[in-house]
């Protein structure tokens, strides 16, 4: 592994990015519109836009670069692209790391421009620090990413990719406590709650929302998204193929 080749890699992917203005503003602008109409749909409630849009900040950077990232990884894989590189001499988890760390960059300016619309422009109200939602959101964004990569390894096109994100995605949307508290679920729920990253997103999200400073709650659930994120991306290093079927 050479980190001047996974830096290479990253400054590819990157000057990719830039030519294609479409997905960018799909990253940056999509959660921002779908969070300014959460607020005028809770005009007036602002005790339940802080709960709901405070979970979302753990959820839309995930689905978004989840999605962004799983398709553009395909697109490569499918053009032959990852292919020649992996026929260099570029170690798997150079290629990882460098496509984590160029779509990770992108993961930060959307939590970051996420979380100050929220907090700043549309009023957000949490007891705890913003700079702790925005850590948060990149965590969150950054296990996205993880998972995109991870996914693309098997599907065969840019529609099978799509077809994942109701597979891996939405049941951790269900079931991570936007729509009734976790504790109230059927115990089997729970079980299966506990093992979604997810949930411990919109849970360490909570944990702002309610407390003023950092609490052990909230450490552990960046923790363990942390470390999700980790694993996956070795599970997509291990996973990657040198030759395309």
């Amino acid at each position: 592994m050479s980190p001047a080749r996974t830096l290479a890699t990253a400054r590819r992917v990157l000057r990719q990015l830039r030519h294609d203005p479409r997905t960018v503003a799909l990253l940056l602008l999509v959660p921002v519109l779908l969070l300014t109409l959460l607020y005028y749909v809770f005009d007036n409630k602002n005790a339940e836009f802080d709960r709901i849009g405070s979970s979302l900040l753990g959820i839309f950077p995930m689905l978004t670069m989840f999605l962004v990232t799983s398709i553009a990884t395909l697109r490569e894989r499918t053009s032959g692209t990852l292919e020649r590189l992996l026929a260099m001499p570029l170690a798997k988890a150079d290629l990882i790391l460098g496509y984590a760390l160029a779509f990770g960059t992108l993961a930060v300016l959307q939590a970051g421009l996420v979380t100050g619309l929220a907090v700043w422009l549309l009023n957000l109200t949490v007891a705890g620090s913003p700079w702790l939602l925005l850590l948060v959101a990149v965590l969150t964004a950054l296990l996205g990413t993880a998972m995109g990569l991870f996914v693309s390894a098997f599907a065969a096109s840019e529609f099978q990719a799509v077809q994942f994100m109701p597979a891996f995605v939405f049941p951790q949307l269900l079931l991570c406590g936007l729509f009734t508290p976790r504790d109230t679920m059927q115990p089997v729920l729970q079980y299966v709650s506990n093992v979604l990253p997810m949930s411990y997103s919109v849970d360490a999200a909570e944990q702002v929302l309610r407390h003023s400073g950092i609490t052990g709650h909230y450490l552990r659930d960046l923790g363990i998204v942390a470390a999700v994120a980790l694993g996956v991306l070795i599970l997509g290093s291990a996973t990657l193929r040198r030759r395309t079927a």
